[in-house]
Formats: structure tokens, C-alpha cells, sequence
């Protein structure tokens, strides 16, 4: 007992001398993937999980709004989800300090975003400096004279179709606003409700092209602070709101208390070693993946508006909402759960709660935030609660859970695949649930689905699986989708052998047929070691993670003349071409790269280790620590002898989520 009181102090106090040496926000590089189609990411001033996200519109403008390369801009709005593709979601309410608004560009050499906090002076000699907590944008603009200061408010603003807006002014210095927009790809709705105030009175000039013109005719000083408020749906929350709430916290006290939370979060992990690009580049990932979901629960934290379009008082927990679940759920979602189980635990509340007030695969017509998909949230579910989150009405949502698969589409063998996997969550969550009969029976149709269409199109290769969307597949090849349901690996191996199936696997990577820039195989480098290749893994996974290769795919088809470079660069087009991040997606696969855990059947809540980026790293994992160490490796793309974990050699180079969280070491021996 002593020997392992001692132990836990030390790795403590190792963690909290690491995470103390330096700011860890100094390594966070939010220009990181912002440059064209080459991450799709915006470097806007936002807290951790807030809907509200304050950046610069590029004109013309990428999917999130914002492009590094394009000096010019439409104005400044208020959210954006973070490299979704499609047309993106969000860009409302926008302000633009300005008296046309015509020809205003960022001086980039100005340009400054750190988490939280993000500034530039434009090209009409305005400075912008903004910041931001979970329900408000703070925009302040700073004009060359009292004279000048005018800001052109445009109310109908979103990069996808406005549907509804409206938008009058109720006193001396605030305005109030609705607008009623299409979410991501045109699937459902969201709808935002939000109130202006602004540092001094203004007067109001309708345009002709439906903005509005702000002057400030008594203006004391030089600049104007505007703050925007939002409600997700709940007009009555801006109507009960007073003004002093609004501006109780002072400007710089926002901005430091943005960065306090980000500071929490990011310091549950310390990564030594790397070169400083890969440290910068870890770092931002995990930035990024804490930018959703949403809290969208009223300022009074009791009500939120629910995806039957009613309001619904919450019960015990914090309402979140915004899902890409189809990619997220692969990477970001078991790292949120790892990292954040405080949060996880109302998060999975909230996604269980769909079931109840009414869920789609895509969104529906009573979104309160921008939001993608939600597929898959039983296999997010039982990897939560697998990992010991606290889910109360998981089994009140279970029902709901029985009538989503039982809608599942058949149509192309993708879907086929992913129905296999959902219908195996399912069957695996019953049993948790003790219902052995219905635990018995999701099980027996996933793997009947599975039977029914991986031997006919997926076993027998041909000259067909090198082509992107063969047979209708979404996005991918049959080569590619080959691998996409990893909890009947097992039943792969029957079929070919396990021989066999590893050699196809290694020919997979050797032919260049893997691709990094979209999510059907990201998980494929971690099959390895249940192929009886371990080592094979980290030397896979390491050259994708930071070096050149040969990208032969994009996101919808393959490339005319095959990319070669880094997926994952510390710089504006820090991505692949195409490559999305997908609103976390990517950056969680980074940071598991990094640290040689990866959850390859989520679900399961076990991860794979294999070699690691980092030589040190340190994990804080709610009140327990975990050291990451190498010992022996002099070479970068040294094999991987064995991995140990707390004196105790790992025989199948896997270890539980649930036995990671009671802390300690984990060394990998070379």
C-alpha cells in the first residue's frame, strides 16, 4: 500500500511540474488548416463547447467562413462549425465596421488569434478585437475618430439558405433579432434567437439590401463594444435577461477567463519530445476538439429547446447539441470521454435525450444550433458508458434506440456495413442493460447483415476496389471500405485467414490505397496487431502522422495526379487537399496517433497501443494520472519490442479504458 501511495504521488507531481514548466496555450496555432480546402478551420475567438465562435468572413469565403488567403472580407460573424464541407454552417449576424462594406480587407500582418481571443486591423484603418464565453460575442472596434465610427449590421446573414429572419430595435443601445436558417447540406433546420447591445446609443438606417446602418452620434470615445447575446430558440431568455448581466465582465476579464478554461482543458495532457511543429500541431488537435457540442441550455440552466420544437426543462444535467456524429464518433467522442468525463457524462445525456424529444441520421427541423449528423450514437453511447460515464436515461432511451436500426438503410454495401455495426452497438448495449434476449438477437442480425454482404462485395478483390464510389459507396473505395466494420474482424479472418488477411492488409499500405483525408478508413493502420502484426502499427501510423507520402484520394474522388506531402502540417494549409477536419474528427485521430492509443472498435472502450510520437507524455484522467514512456528507442521508426503496463507485459498490445482511468504507467520497450 505504501509502495503505491508513493507511486501515485510522484506521477503527480511529475504531471504537475510538466504542466507548470510552460503555457500550453503557446503551443496552439489556430492558423493551422484555415488556408482554402485545406482543412476547412477558422481561427475565431471561442470557449470550450460554446456555440458562439467570433472570426472575419473571407470574401469570396471557405466553408467555415474564414480563408487564410483572401485578404478581403464581408464582415464579422458570430459561429461557424469547424470543417464540416458541404456549404458549412453558421456566418450569422454579421457586422461589418465600414460605411459600404465594399472593399475592406484584414491587414494580415495584424492579424492575431490565440484561444479565446482574436484581433486585426482592417484595411479602412478599424481595429477589430473580439472574444467570446459560451451564450456571447464580444466585438469591440476601435475607429480612426468618433466621426467614422459606423458598423453596417446585416441581420439575414448564413452561408447556407435564410428561411426566416426578423430584426428591430428595442432601446437606445439594443436590438433584437431572429433568423431561421438551413443546417449543413440543407438537412433540418436551426433557429437563433439573439439580442445586440452596444457600448453607446445608436441610430438605425434601414438599406435597400436589408442591412442596417449603426451610427452613434454621441459617441464619447473612439470605439464601440457591441455584444451579442443568443438564445437557442428561447426568445423569453433575452426578454428576462438585464442589461447590467450583460455587461458585468469587462472585456479583458472575458478574454482571460476564455483562456482559463482552455488553459484547464488542454493541460490534462503534457507531451515531451517531437520536433516544436508536431508539439504545436498536438496541441491545436486537441484545441479542436473541444469545440463541440454546443451548451445550449438556457442562462438559468433549466430549459432548453428540444428537436420536437418544444421547450423541455432539464433534469439533473446540462443540455448540449451540434453532432457530426458520422465522423465524429470515431475519435473525438472517446476523447472527450477520456479526457473531460465531468462534461462527458451531461453530453451523453443529451445525445441519449434525442431519443425522446426526436431524432434523425441528419438533423431536424427544430435544431436550436448548427448542427451535421447524428448517426451512430449508439456505438458513442455504449463507448461512454462502457468507460464508466454516469448516462441515467440511457435506458429510457433505449426504445428509441430499437426503432432507429430497425430504419436503417440496406441500399449500398457502405450502408450495409455501418447498419452491421450499429445493430452490434445495439446488441452490445442491450446486454449491458441485462436484456440477454434482446442482446442475443441485435447481435445475430449485425453479423447476418455482415454475412450477407461482405463475402459478395468486399472478400474477393478485383480491379474494381481502386475506384472511389464503385457500387455506390459514399465517398470511398471497396478497398477502403473493406475494413469498416472492425468488431467482425473475427469473421473477416474466418472467411480469408488470418494469413491471408494480413498480407491483403500490408498490401493495402504498400500500394498507397489508404486515405488520410476522409474518415471510412482512418481507423485501418490500427488493425495490425489483431492481425498478429504489432509492430507493423507504429510504423504505419508514424509516416501518416508526419512525414511525405502519396495521397492517390480526396474527399469525393481520386486525385488526377496522386498529392504528395504531409497530411498534417503547422501551417495555414495545414492539411491534405480536401482533407475536412471535420469538427474534431481529425484532430482527435492526431492526438490519439500521438500518444499510441487509438479506440479502433468504438464500443468496446479498449484501446490499441502501439508506438507513440511523443517520448514522454502525461496524462491527467479525472483525479488519476497516467505517464506514457519509451525506453530503448534511438530511431524514430525503431519497431515496437512490447508495451508494459504498470510492471505487467500487455499480451494482445490492447489495455481497457476502465483500467487506464485507475492511473499509472504505460512504457513502450524497444
Amino acid at each position: 500500500m505504501i509502495r503505491k501511495i508513493s507511486i501515485a504521488l510522484f506521477l503527480s507531481s511529475l504531471f504537475a511540474t510538466w504542466v507548470s514548466a510552460q503555457d500550453v496555450l503557446d503551443n496552439v496555432n489556430l492558423y493551422i488548416g484555415t488556408a482554402n480546402d485545406y482543412g476547412q478551420m477558422s481561427p475565431g475567438a471561442c470557449m470550450p463547447y460554446s456555440q458562439i465562435q467570433v472570426c472575419p468572413d473571407s470574401k469570396p469565403r471557405q466553408h467555415p467562413g474564414y480563408d487564410y488567403e483572401v485578404t478581403q472580407i464581408s464582415g464579422f460573424s458570430i459561429n461557424r462549425l469547424s470543417g464540416v464541407g458541404g456549404s458549412g454552417c453558421g456566418g450569422n449576424v454579421s457586422l461589418m465596421p465600414d460605411e459600404t462594406g465594399e472593399d475592406v480587407h484584414l491587414i494580415k500582418s495584424t492579424e492575431q488569434a490565440t484561444p479565446g481571443y482574436y484581433s486585426v486591423q482592417l484595411s479602412n484603418g478599424v481595429w477589430l478585437t473580439a472574444t467570446a464565453n459560451r451564450r456571447m460575442a464580444v466585438e469591440r472596434f476601435s475607429f480612426p475618430s468618433a466621426e467614422k465610427a459606423v458598423l453596417l449590421l446585416n441581420p439575414g446573414t448564413a452561408f447556407d439558405k435564410v428561411y426566416k429572419t426578423s430584426f428591430r430595435k428595442i432601446g437606445e443601445n439594443v436590438a433584437q433579432g431572429y433568423i431561421d436558417c438551413a443546417n449543413t447540406c440543407r438537412r433540418g433546420n436551426y433557429h437563433l434567437h439573439y439580442r445586440i447591445y452596444t457600448s453607446a446609443p445608436f441610430e438605425m438606417q434601414e438599406l435597400e439590401d436589408g442591412r442596417k446602418k449603426l451610427t452613434f452620434p454621441n459617441l464619447s470615445a473612439r470605439y464601440v463594444e457591441v455584444r451579442i447575446v443568443v438564445s437557442t430558440g428561447l426568445e423569453k431568455e433575452l426578454d428576462a435577461m438585464k442589461e447590467s448581466d450583460v455587461w458585468r465582465t469587462d472585456f479583458l476579464s472575458m478574454v482571460e477567463n476564455a483562456k482559463q478554461e482552455w488553459r484547464q482543458l488542454l493541460s490534462t495532457v503534457k507531451v515531451e519530445g517531437g520536433t516544436a511543429d508536431q508539439r504545436t500541431i498536438f496541441y491545436t488537435s486537441l484545441y479542436r476538439t473541444f469545440h463541440s457540442p454546443f451548451v445550449v441550455t438556457d442562462r438559468n440552466m433549466k430549459h432548453y429547446l428540444g428537436t420536437d420544437g418544444k421547450e423541455h426543462e432539464e433534469k439533473g444535467f446540462t443540455y448540449y447539441s451540434s453532432w457530426s456524429l458520422w465522423d465524429t464518433y470515431r475519435t473525438k467522442f472517446p476523447l472527450i470521454t477520456l479526457l473531460d468525463p465531468r462534461r462527458s457524462s451531461d453530453i451523453m445525456q443529451s445525445l441519449s435525450t434525442l431519443y425522446l424529444t426526436g431524432k434523425k441520421d441528419w438533423s431536424t427541423q427544430y435544431e436550436c444550433v448548427p448542427t451535421v449528423r447524428t448517426e451512430h450514437a449508439i456505438a458513442t453511447l455504449l463507448d461512454a458508458y462502457r468507460q464508466g460515464i454516469n448516462i441515467p436515461n440511457l435506458r429510457d432511451a433505449y426504445p428509441g434506440m430499437v426503432e432507429e436500426v430497425k430504419r436503417l438503410s440496406l441500399k449500398s454495401p457502405d450502408q450495409c456495413l455501418e447498419a452491421a455495426g450499429d445493430f452490434w452497438a445495439l446488441g452490445q448495449l442491450a446486454g449491458e442493460l441485462g436484456m440477454q434476449e434482446d442482446a442475443s438477437k441485435w447481435t445475430a442480425r449485425g453479423e447476418e447483415i455482415f454475412d450477407s454482404i461482405w463475402p459478395r462485395e468486399f472478400q474477393k478483390i478485383d480491379d474494381t476496389f481502386i475506384k472511389m464510389r464503385g457500387n455506390g459507396l459514399y465517398q470511398g473505395t471497396r478497398w477502403q471500405y473493406r475494413w469498416g466494420a472492425p468488431m467482425f474482424l473475427d469473421r473477416m479472418i474466418n472467411m480469408v485467414g488470418k494469413k491471408e488477411l494480413g498480407q491483403e492488409l500490408v498490401t493495402f499500405f504498400e500500394k498507397e490505397l489508404y486515405n488520410q483525408g476522409n474518415e471510412p478508413d482512418i481507423h485501418v493502420p490500427f488493425l495490425f496487431a489483431r492481425l498478429g502484426m504489432p509492430e507493423k502499427t507504429g510504423l504505419t501510423v508514424r509516416p501518416l502522422a508526419t512525414e511525405v507520402v502519396t495521397h492517390r484520394y480526396g474527399g469525393n474522388d481520386a486525385y488526377p495526379t496522386p498529392w504528395v506531402g504531409c497530411a498534417f502540417v503547422n501551417a495555414p494549409r495545414g492539411y491534405a487537399p480536401e482533407m475536412d477536419e471535420d469538427d474534431g474528427a481529425m484532430s482527435a485521430w492526431y492526438v490519439f496517433t500521438s500518444l499510441g492509443l487509438y479506440p479502433l472498435v468504438v464500443g468496446e472502450a479498449q484501446y490499441e497501443v502501439f508506438s507513440p510520437l511523443f517520448d514522454k507524455a502525461a496524462l491527467r484522467l479525472g483525479d488519476k494520472d497516467v505517464v506514457i514512456t519509451t525506453k530503448g528507442r534511438t530511431d524514430k521508426n525503431q519497431p515496437l519490442k512490447y508495451a508494459v503496463w504498470n510492471g505487467r507485459k500487455l499480451q494482445n498490445y490492447r489495455i481497457a479504458v476502465s483500467e487506464l482511468k485507475k492511473g499509472g504507467e504505460l512504457t513502450f520497450i524497444y
